[in-house]
């Protein structure tokens, strides 16, 4: 069964997604259930993977038993497994939320989530690039019918933006996919790694095109400048667990440019070596000023969070287009910080906006809100999380991406800019938090119906008690992230586990 493993994130969601499809008609309550059970069941198997992966030697699971580069392979190594589990909790927490009301705005909530959870797993584990693509579509299918979950104006708008740029994405993925596939005549990304380090010098033009290509649908998917308009607008309007559930779906972008960039155009190979490392740095940095500038100029507390998702991608990009194992070490870290509290504030800000009535996000004066005292400490912890003070994880993060670009001739570009937007995101939460709580109208009342239960602030806050988990055991986090930047800049045992380690 141990062997069956890692096939299982994939193949868990897709069956429980076929039983709540057939069962789309029997009523919420077993829908729910279902899916709870099933995501508790998930995250017990991604806590045993991530254990499985710490002895540092990648298993492969090969589909129909063919022999790579033949046949299908997923791959389990120390950095998907983090993804892995990862996503098992903020997709934990977004559903917690979700079965509050939210899953019933549409009949197939729960099998659209647990379709979400295979794109996302599926594309963590896969080794090879088409599959990728597919597991891409997947997610596109799944996120742009959560999106639209419910059929409001709104939504139905940022939808139709969503998919249209993303099948441009999926457009530009087959031509890259395909040139590569020209050139080196296989798909396997193992494979494909030892095949172009061996090309010769005349093919380096088409090989170096297709990886920026590559590189710049990696870029649209983790919503990267100039290429994040996208997501404001579409993460604002989705229901709030969906958002929280976003969280981790611009990181797939992330996790395949750390994969690719290191397994297959890292810096053994060849003509194509280092490809992205020119690019990378300039447009992490870009990301992170447009993202902290967005959030300050935004009107809505929704649309800030996702400029604040944004910039938080930059930050986690930034060190990691330095290539080097502190550098990649500490973005990973920040990921996990930067995922788990941007989740906690989208949650955060749906609570918040129902206790307002009619102003709802706002930022503007209005009612306050019916549980101030809660709400203000939740946001509190949130902003210091958020802006990278001090003790929270956020400043560890950051501390780590500091130390780690140390040595780099671009410090200077790379403090500068993560400290300032440290500020711009610490004014922007202040400004925010000032309007929602301090600046009320005694005039305005919300209708004690909509208060909150106690339960609905569970996932909320469980998300950010987390983030003081990830304080606390900063140093076993950031050991297993070290860890794994070796691996990755060390790729002969991922390939030699695909093309010829034990099965």
């Amino acid at each position: 069964m141990s062997g069956h493993l890692v096939a299982m994130p994939v193949l868990l969601p897709f069956l429980t997604g076929t039983l709540l499809l057939l069962l789309s008609g029997r009523g919420f309550r077993l829908q729910r259930a279902i899916g709870l059970g099933s995501m508790l069941l998930l995250l017990a198997l991604s806590v045993a993977l991530v254990v499985k992966s710490a002895d540092g030697r990648p298993s492969v699971y090969r589909l129909g038993d063919w022999p790579a580069p033949f046949g299908i392979v997923l791959v389990l190594d120390r950095l998907s497994a983090l993804m892995l589990l990862l996503t098992a909790v903020v997709a934990l927490f977004s559903l917690l939320q979700a079965v509050q009301g939210q899953d019933r705005e549409g009949p197939v909530y729960h099998t659209l989530f647990q379709l979400q959870l295979v794109g996302l797993n599926g594309a963590f584990l896969t080794g090879d690039l088409f599959n990728l693509f597919v597991f891409f579509e997947i997610l596109l299918i799944a996120s742009y019918c959560l999106l639209v979950h419910g059929a409001t104006p709104p939504r139905l708008r940022a939808g139709m933006h969503y998919v249209v740029l993303n099948l441009v994405g999926s457009s530009l993925f087959l031509v890259a996919v395909g040139t590569l596939y020209g050139v080196t005549g296989t798909l396997n990304m193992a494979d494909m790694a030892e095949k172009v380090a061996l090309l010769r010098s005349q093919d380096a033009a088409l090989i170096r095109a297709a990886a920026l290509l590559l590189l710049a649908v990696f870029a649209l998917k983790a919503a990267t400048a100039p290429l994040y308009f996208w997501l404001p607008t579409s993460y604002s309007a989705a229901s709030a667990p969906v958002a929280a559930l976003f969280a981790i779906m611009t990181k797939v972008g992330v996790y395949a440019i750390v994969r690719v960039y290191t397994l297959i155009f890292g810096a053994d190979a060849g003509v194509a070596a280092d490809v992205a490392s020119p690019w990378l740095l300039p447009i992490a940095l870009l990301t992170i000023l447009l993202g902290t500038i967005g959030a300050v100029a935004s009107r809505e507390l929704r649309r800030m969070q996702g400029y604040l998702l944004i910039g938080s991608i930059g930050i986690m990009l930034a060190p990691i287009a330095l290539f080097s194992p502190s550098s990649i070490s500490a973005g990973l870290y920040y990921l996990v910080h930067s995922t788990t509290v941007i989740a906690g504030m989208f949650l955060l800000s749906d609570l918040i906006a129902k206790q307002r009535g009619a102003k709802d996000d706002l930022l503007v004066s209005g009612a306050a809100p019916l549980q101030p005292a809660l709400l203000g400490l939740l946001f509190f912890l949130g902003a210091v999380a958020v802006a990278g003070l001090p003790p929270l994880s956020g400043f560890i993060g950051k501390a780590l991406i500091l130390t780690a670009t140390e040595p780099a001739r671009a410090m200077p570009w790379v403090w500068s800019i993560v400290l300032t937007s440290g500020l711009l995101a610490l004014l922007a939460l202040s400004r925010a938090g000032i309007v929602l709580f301090w600046n009320v109208s005694s005039e305005e009342r919300v209708e004690s119906a909509v208060l909150w239960r106690a339960r609905a602030f569970g996932p909320t806050a469980g998300l950010f008690a987390l983030i003081f988990g990830i304080t606390i055991f900063a140093d076993p986090i950031t050991a297993f992230t070290q860890a794994t930047a070796e691996q990755l800049l060390t790729p002969h045992e991922y390939i030699l586990a695909v093309l010829g380690g034990e099965k």
